[in-house]
């Protein structure tokens, strides 16, 4: 048996006997029960122990010090049983690579450790009214006082704020410098005394995003991160682990990709074809259109490929980080999920576009919520249009005009 094959065999084991039944797959006949959070909980410590969590993060961080085959085994392994890494976050695939990036040795051993064990939640306060696409002209200011930095200022649109106890937040510390000069990456507790959190509304009903407001917040001064209006330098590398995240988040590809695609309101290639068999009958006569029937093909043919593409693109980059090959994958990530949602609505015909109601089931009404959550998919994380500007500039080399 071969050292991989020894470490598959030791994860599943550790899985079985750890992994709570509420966050896998039920036995035949058997009903999932509802997680609760100490089930969560006693699961992201476990699994960190072993450092499966973080699986090549170094072991002083709370990692497993373990190569890119291992960790793709540990993912695997989760998806073989319908479960997932559960410190899984914005700690783990987007400030956590950056602090081992650029963060000093105090500052990893502060906050790495919580962020693998998922102690901490944190959330990314960037977009501002009037500084979204444009994210360097953001104001939000910081002003250093003693061994602290004073916060005033608003971020808007951000994921998870009312439910986060961290965030990692851009601020500018120089007004009178060059926009993308002035800019600090500073960390601080969302409890501190000045921060208030408002959620916004959605169509849906949900309340995803928030608008968070600072007035006096205290931040140490040992929480900025790197050098001081140097910020805008790990900006850009957060922003290609978030662009990273996003493109992952497709499922193309890779096992446990339409269980993800699922829990957010789309369905990949294979919920696709099932949907479409009880949806359209077993005679198949509304596949008879031959427009539907190419566009279903062309979906699941693009969808595979894309998932094949991002796998040689991380085998290609085992030692390397993100690259502005990021904003590729991020923004054909997003195309593809809307044309996913678009062929799911176009499938279930009336029963895709119910919003509540006896007459929809919960699966039709989620469908037709993703539907709508899809064209938030090439806004966030930068538009497809930032994307294609990073594309031309930084892929394509093409000149730019002053």
């Amino acid at each position: 048996m071969s050292s991989l094959e020894s470490f598959r065999e030791e994860v599943r084991t550790f899985i079985a006997e750890n992994c709570p039944p509420s966050l896998r797959n039920p036995k035949p006949g058997e009903q999932r029960p509802t997680p609760g959070p100490d089930d969560i909980k006693k699961w992201a410590h476990a699994f960190a122990s072993r450092g499966y969590s973080v699986p090549t993060w170094p072991k002083e961080y709370g990692g497993g010090s373990l190569g890119k085959d291992e960790a793709a085994i540990i993912s695997e392994e989760l998806a073989r049983i319908g479960s997932y890494n559960p410190a899984m976050s914005f700690g783990t695939m987007m400030l956590g690579p950056v602090l081992l990036e650029f963060a000093n040795h105090e500052q990893k051993l502060e906050h790495l450790t919580k962020i693998a064990r998922a102690d901490i939640r944190w959330c990314q306060g960037y977009s501002e009214p009037g500084s979204g696409s444009d994210l360097a002209s953001l104001r939000t200011r910081a002003v250093r006082e003693g061994d602290h930095y004073v916060i005033n200022g608003q971020k808007i649109w951000t994921t998870g704020a009312h439910l986060s106890d961290w965030m990692f937040c851009l601020v500018r510390t120089d007004t009178s410098a060059p926009k993308h000069q002035g800019i600090s990456f500073i960390l601080f507790d969302l409890k501190s005394p000045g921060v208030t959190i408002k959620p916004i509304r959605l169509i849906s009903g949900q309340s995803q995003f928030c608008e968070v407001f600072f007035e006096n917040v205290k931040a140490h001064a040992h929480n900025l991160v790197g050098k001081e209006n140097d910020g805008w330098t790990i900006a850009k590398r957060l922003l290609q682990y978030e662009r990273t995240m996003l493109s992952g988040m497709g499922g193309g590809g890779r096992r446990g990709g339409d269980a993800q695609a699922k829990k957010r309101g789309n369905a990949g290639p294979a919920a696709l074809a099932e949907s479409a068999r009880r949806y359209l009958g077993s005679d198949g006569s509304r596949l008879a259109d031959v427009a539907l029937r190419d566009d279903i093909a062309r979906f699941e043919i693009d969808q595979l490929s894309f998932g094949l593409t991002t796998r040689r693109a991380g085998e290609e980059a085992r030692t390397q980080g993100p690259s502005a090959a990021s904003s590729m994958f991020k923004m054909y990530t997003s195309e593809l999920s809307k044309r996913r949602a678009e062929l799911m609505i176009q499938v279930m015909g009336y029963n895709g576009l119910g919003w509540e109601g006896d007459h929809f089931n919960a699966e039709e009404t989620t469908t037709t919520r993703g539907w709508l959550r899809s064209k938030g998919g090439t806004i966030e994380g930068g538009t497809s249009e930032i994307q294609y500007n990073v594309i031309a500039k930084r892929v394509l080399g093409l000149p730019q005009n002053d």
